[in-house]
């Protein structure tokens, strides 16, 4: 016979071990972030794109969700502000390559929660070393943080024998390491160290900018070259840069792999603008131009696979419109973090568990290079969803079928359906007249 007690222990212990399977079922996901620099949809095969190998990032798309209407910013600091404080570049976008201090990144408030953060890659946010750190990142790996990432006579340290820092020290030594290499090795390393918490790893590529250099897979890769000297409008390696930035992620998926991380480990991977100019890719038989820089489709239509085996249903392919704004709260609600801030994004994280609740009919976007700082620079602002395209001064287009953007639509000519969008999107830019940067 069981004494009340000892059953009532038995009971206890129970419940208590009940409690803890239950929040190791809950236990938060690890995030990692991924962001190629100057990537256009096209480049991936995944979205057709015939001219690169990425078996790894098909791979990625085949397990998990595929979304075929992810905008960015034209060019890199807005993106890259606009995606670590989920709020429009009208409002926070000062200067380029700086973040205003003063702003809140999803780095911070996951730091806050628990999480282990590491930003790997490229900065060009600020130069003051604190400001990784003031972010919310515990350790960096970066390219371009107080440097400008090139040597005394000017050239380009970014791939071959690169000069980055370390949480703070500089690393400039000429072993014939590869960039991509260096900061993959920490990634991994990272991850080891921390598999038994939570963490963040936010990797913004230094892969796929320019100068097209050799990587360590090409055929002439030179490993005594003191940095790069290839010239922009030479694009020759491009195809081997894409087929190593496919690589390097697939040795961070690999490390996840083997430290048996995957199924608690959200995977997200896109870029912060579209492919250089110089770069032409094909689609079967479709050229398509590189667009950096501009606003038509070419400049801003970027790649967004996510993968999180087990929780994502595989070969899902999404048409929901996504901004970077919404990476912050996809994030947050992902982590099961609720946040009260001034964001603009909407979360798309039910989106990939199949649940109704969000609901984005279309994307506003604000854009200036320098932010306003440069009076000279002109600002651009549209609203746009997957087929139709409204900038301020009334130029309306189906970007579908004109996607340079070279024949705007007229009222005569619209049908009922593109005159109730173009109503529409005349009403939600009026709704951003009066938001301005603080």
């Amino acid at each position: 016979m069981i004494h009340s007690t000892t059953k009532y222990s038995f009971f206890s212990c129970l419940i208590f071990f009940s409690f803890l399977i239950n929040a190791q079922n809950q236990k938060q996901p690890n995030i990692i972030m991924i962001m190629a620099d100057d990537l256009g949809f096209e480049c991936l095969n995944s979205y057709g794109g015939t001219s690169y190998k990425t078996p790894f990032l098909t791979e990625l798309a085949a397990t998990g969700m595929q979304f075929e209407n992810c905008h960015s910013q034209p060019i890199c600091t807005p993106s890259r502000v606009r995606l670590m404080t989920g709020r429009s570049n009208k409002k926070n976008h000062l200067q380029f390559g700086f973040l205003d201090p003063k702003e809140k990144t999803f780095s911070q408030v996951l730091r806050k929660e628990g999480y282990a953060t590491l930003i790997a890659g490229k900065w060009q946010l600020g130069k003051d070393v604190s400001l990784p750190d003031h972010f919310g990142f515990d350790e960096h790996i970066l390219w371009q943080l107080t440097t400008t990432g090139r040597d005394s006579v000017g050239i380009d340290k970014r791939y071959v024998n690169p000069v980055l820092e370390i949480n703070g020290k500089l690393y400039e030594e000429n072993k014939g390491d590869y960039s991509s290499d260096i900061v993959v090795d920490y990634i991994n390393d990272f991850i080891k160290r921390k598999k038994n918490k939570p963490f963040l790893v936010y990797y913004p590529m230094i892969l796929t900018h320019c100068p097209f250099d050799p990587t360590p897979h090409s055929e002439d890769w030179d490993p005594t070259d003191p940095g790069s000297k290839t010239y922009k409008g030479n694009a020759k390696y491009f195809g081997d840069m894409v087929s190593y930035m496919d690589y390097s992620i697939g040795r961070i998926v690999n490390q996840l792999d083997k430290l048996k991380l995957r199924e608690n480990t959200l995977i997200l991977f896109t870029g912060d603008n579209g492919t250089d100019e110089p770069v032409v890719s094909m689609m079967d038989n479709i050229a398509v131009e590189g667009g950096k820089g501009l606003t038509t489709d070419n400049g801003t239509h970027v790649p967004l696979i996510v993968n999180w085996k087990g929780k994502i249903k595989p070969n899902q392919n999404s048409k929901a419109l996504v901004d970077f704004g919404d990476f912050f709260p996809t994030l947050c609600e992902a982590a099961g973090i609720s946040i009260d801030l001034d964001l603009d994004g909407v979360s798309f994280y039910p989106d990939l568990i199949g649940k109704e609740g969000r609901k984005k009919e279309w994307i506003h976007t604000w854009y200036n290079r320098d932010g306003g700082s440069n009076p000279r620079e002109q600002s651009q602002e549209w609203v746009r969803d997957e087929t139709y395209k409204l900038y301020v001064g009334n130029r309306f287009y189906n970007t579908v079928k004109d996607p340079k953007e070279k024949n705007p639509l007229k009222q005569k000519d619209m049908t009922m359906k593109e005159r109730k969008i173009y109503k529409s999107f005349n009403e939600a830019l009026r709704s951003y007249i009066s938001y301005r940067r603080e």
